[in-house]
């Protein structure tokens, strides 16, 4: 691929990323992506194949970014203290009030029962991931299960109240219920 072809790519991906963490994978229009990256959309089937398959590589490529993150966790850390730092992030303000970084899952898990399969897949590879590296040992994989769920619910939910004080609630409540 070209140097131009790949940068007009890494700007629709990028015009995709937002649409989709404030959105969702399924309602961003392509019209509007492209608008976004200030592309036309007859420029749009020259770098992808359809919607669906812009939306499940950004899909991919932010979990594989939120993984990157959680990588960086001191790894000599015991695997609680890792899960704890974890949810002061996650389950911060700086987090829930992000537009154009952050968790793709909040804004995405309802409409995955609807999408390619590609997408549920995605997510499994992503949870089973994270459960092995935040995991400790296997007796612990439950936990870490149940608390990337409460992570993302808590996360869910005070995104969709935004920025006011139950909102605010909700995050250290979900975070207190980890730590």
């Amino acid at each position: 691929m070209n140097d131009k072809k790949a940068q007009t790519r890494e700007r629709i991906l990028a015009a995709a990323s937002c649409a989709l963490l404030q959105r969702g994978p399924a309602e961003p229009s392509v019209s509007e992506v492209m608008g976004a990256a200030g592309l036309t959309v007859g420029g749009f089937y020259a770098h992808f194949e359809s919607k669906d398959a812009l939306m499940l590589e950004v899909f991919r490529q932010m979990l594989g970014q939120r993984r990157e993150l959680i990588g960086q966790l001191d790894p000599t850390l015991p695997a609680e203290e890792r899960r704890a730092l974890m949810a002061a992030f996650y389950l911060s303000r700086k987090h829930r009030d992000s537009q154009e970084q952050g968790c793709p899952l909040p804004s995405s898990l309802g409409e995955l029962a609807h999408l390619p399969e590609g997408f549920r897949q995605a997510l499994a590879e992503y949870l089973e991931r994270l459960m092995a590296e935040l995991a400790g040992n296997a007796e612990e994989a439950p936990k870490v299960l149940a608390d990337m769920a409460l992570m993302v619910g808590g996360l869910a939910l005070a995104r969709a109240l935004g920025p006011c004080e139950l909102s605010d609630r909700v995050l250290r409540a979900a975070k207190s219920a980890i730590l």
